[in-house]
């Protein structure tokens, strides 16, 4: 976005420079705009679950900025001297299910022709601009929460190596489907001082943009957080790691202290690429046991605690 021209408009909360998950615009002092787009290319090979995964990611962005989603629109993109429209319909119809799952009108989209398939939404949604989740604004001694395990990426470079068990497969599958509502439901209510969800920057890569805008420092527990399964671990023993989690990797060294106890292999998890990751919440602690009933109550996956937000130290993330 370097050198872009812009127009300074007061109404426009967040933008692009805080690296969050939307930009929110201002329409009355009680009401705001979310809006956000994402797609990718296919990480199953379900046309539905493609669709079902893809739709929920794009979703996503709106609940963790702490609002409502209203309207989506398909982008698409495919070969179509490759796919069938049979299959670009199940695609299509897993992502116009996911939608409906989530209360917002599928308004449209556009399409395109195009060497490999892509698939996502742009999405629209409301909330209270005094009740936004942003990245900055988490204080000292908040408690960080994390509603989804981690190892999606690993799991589905373990897929197409053809080295997952299919129970394995299904389990990640449903946890990438599965949509991110408590963002709603603890912003409409107070009990977040800052948030973000877990997509492809990796636990630590999105955690880093809330230290830095909050100027906090994380150290996280890396006993405390949850992998979708102990065969991950062991995934990565045998390289199957995404290009991307590696550079995430790569540059987590330039902003983290790993301790001495943090295997390779951990440091590859928390680095780890999410497709339609959990939520990532900084708490204050006396609202720390009425935000995770609330986050339970609303459908959240599990509630780990991973965390605490110190004063700022010489690196952004310390891992012990």
């Amino acid at each position: 976005m370097r050198g872009l021209s812009n127009i300074s408009d007061p109404n426009l909360l967040i933008g692009s420079a805080s690296s969050d998950d939307a930009a929110v615009y201002s329409i009355s002092d009680d009401l705001a705009l979310v809006q956000t787009l994402d797609f990718f290319t296919p990480i199953v090979d379900d046309p539905y679950l493609f669709g079902q995964i893809a739709a929920a990611n794009s979703l996503s962005d709106v609940y963790a900025m702490g609002g409502k989603p209203i309207t989506a629109m398909n982008i698409v993109a495919v070969p179509t001297d490759l796919i069938d429209l049979d299959t670009v319909n199940q695609i299509l119809k897993g992502g116009a299910d996911k939608v409906a799952e989530a209360q917002c009108s599928l308004a449209g989209g556009h399409t395109v022709q195009n060497p490999e398939p892509l698939y996502g939404l742009s999405v629209t949604g409301l909330v209270n601009p005094h009740r936004v989740i942003s990245n900055a604004g988490a204080k000292p001694g908040d408690h960080l929460l994390l509603t989804k395990p981690l190892g999606t990426g690993i799991i589905s470079t373990a897929i197409k190596r053809g080295i997952c068990s299919p129970e394995l497969e299904a389990k990640a599958s449903i946890q990438m489907a599965s949509l991110n509502t408590p963002g709603t439901a603890i912003a409409a209510v107070g009990l977040t001082r800052a948030g973000t969800d877990v997509t492809g920057f990796g636990l630590l890569g999105h955690l880093s943009h809330m230290c830095r805008e909050s100027k906090v420092t994380a150290r996280i527990d890396s006993a405390a957080v949850p992998t979708i399964d102990p065969d991950v671990l062991e995934f990565i023993k045998q390289g199957c790691i995404p290009g991307g989690s590696r550079e995430n990797l790569r540059l987590a060294k330039e902003f983290t202290t790993f301790g001495a106890n943090v295997s390779e292999e951990i440091q590859v998890l928390l680095t780890d690429a999410q497709t339609s990751g959990g939520l990532l919440l900084a708490v204050d602690p006396k609202d720390l046991h009425e935000a995770q009933d609330l986050l339970y109550a609303n459908g959240a996956p599990i509630v780990s605690e991973i965390g605490i937000l110190t004063s700022p130290d010489e690196k952004l993330v310390v891992v012990s």
